[in-house]
């Protein structure tokens, strides 16, 4: 049987993934959630012509030659205004975001006045409307602020307050499960006997889906037993996960129970194998409204599949936008032909003059997580790519 290609398998598994319904969430726990419909402005701001400097409110007029002493009538500190009208020759302590009071146009800085036995004495003309933030100068009651699908950065949240949007509606985030299984895995801190060794894929996983905008469920290591990966799926099917993903036991051997037991519990396969490395078995299917992943036991191919299948997965359903990083390279060293499979190299990339340059590791089976670590890109090599010399361009992922 022929072995689906990446773009292909990529294509399927996003197909019909849409933006989940909407939820609306307080001010304060909507930073980096993802907007669900466009906002506009409850008021305006700033709602009142407001002084954008420590000085004096005064008439450009009476300030046009200088020096000139001015009355002062009154104080304006920020949050409560001076309510009478400056007249001429007259002038209004101010402070910064104080209302201007009616009749000044202009505030003149601290800086250029000197108190005086008479008032305070202008040093410095200043122009009409100068050192004023006019009313409505950010945005008026209304006015459109914020598209849908918008991320929402420390600049848009805090727009968004200042509009006086206490809520927000906001895309629900993604609950992604988490399925490990096999007999011979022990959690991180266990004391493992000769045949077992420690978890570790899920952690990798679950930081990607928590990047990507993603809540991922541990849903623990299960045991190689057809009830026990049974139970485990209808937990998170009751949890309401959008999208399950498993761990290992998907292959072929005796013991890869997990595509047998997801089949007899209704799952729909789209796929299972792909032509790549590492990652061959990667297995999708959909379980009624929930899509299922099917990620390889090995942790460096789960890994990478997480990079190149999970992540846009769930960037899609929480209305992300995603892509790769995808830059051109030249090769560092010499690389052998490849087979059938896209490869994704574990590699080191560096800039040399103003190129980025690609070194694999000499080693790359699918087990060695410190490889991984170690690399900043992977690079990807086309099914039946040629020898290539060092110096050929190439392609590289990179992961950071």
């Amino acid at each position: 049987m022929a072995l689906m290609p990446v773009k292909d398998a990529l294509a399927r598994l996003l197909d019909g993934a849409v933006p989940l319904a909407s939820e609306t969430v307080a001010i304060g726990r909507a930073a980096w959630r993802v907007l669900a419909t466009d906002i506009a402005a409850l008021r305006t701001q700033p709602p009142f012509d407001a002084s954008a400097m420590d000085g004096y409110a005064v008439r450009a007029a009476d300030v046009a030659a200088t020096p000139v002493t001015l009355h002062v009538i009154g104080e304006a500190p920020a949050g409560k205004g001076f309510t009478s009208k400056v007249g001429p020759g007259e002038a209004v302590r101010i402070f910064t975001g104080a209302p201007v009071p009616a009749g000044a146009d202009a505030v003149l800085i601290q800086e250029n006045t000197r108190l005086s036995p008479g008032g305070v004495e202008a040093l410095e003309p200043v122009a009409a409307f100068r050192n004023i933030r006019r009313q409505g100068l950010d945005f008026r009651e209304g006015e459109s602020l914020l598209g849908a699908g918008r991320v929402l950065d420390p600049a848009a949240v805090s727009l968004a307050a200042a509009a006086n949007h206490a809520t927000l509606p906001v895309i629900r985030k993604p609950l992604v499960a988490i399925l490990a299984t096999g007999d011979e895995l022990l959690p991180p801190g266990s004391e493992t006997g000769p045949d077992q060794i420690i978890s570790s894929n899920a952690y990798g996983v679950a930081a990607v889906i928590e990047k990507m905008g993603g809540v991922p469920l541990d849903l623990g290591i299960v045991p190689d037993d057809r009830p026990a990966i049974a139970a485990a799926i209808d937990s998170a099917r009751e949890a309401g996960a959008d999208v399950i993903v498993t761990l290992g036991g998907a292959s072929v051997g005796d013991h890869d129970l997990v595509r047998e037991v997801l089949t007899s519990s209704g799952m729909t396969l789209d796929f299972w194998k792909i032509a790549m490395r590492p990652g061959k078995p990667l297995m999708f299917g959909r379980l009624g409204d929930v899509r299922v992943l099917g990620l390889p036991g090995n942790p460096v191919a789960s890994l990478v599949c997480s990079h190149l299948f999970v992540a846009p997965l769930v960037a899609r359903l929480g209305g992300r936008p995603y892509a790769l990083d995808i830059r051109d390279a030249v090769l560092g060293v010499d690389m052998a032909e490849n087979d059938q499979r896209e490869d994704y190299v574990r590699a080191r990339v560096e800039t040399r003059d103003g190129v980025l340059v690609a070194a694999p590791f000499p080693v790359q089976d699918s087990s060695m997580l410190r490889i991984l670590a170690d690399a900043n890109a992977l690079i990807v090599r086309p099914p039946f790519a040629p020898a290539a010399p060092a110096g050929s361009p190439c392609r590289v992922v990179l992961l950071r």
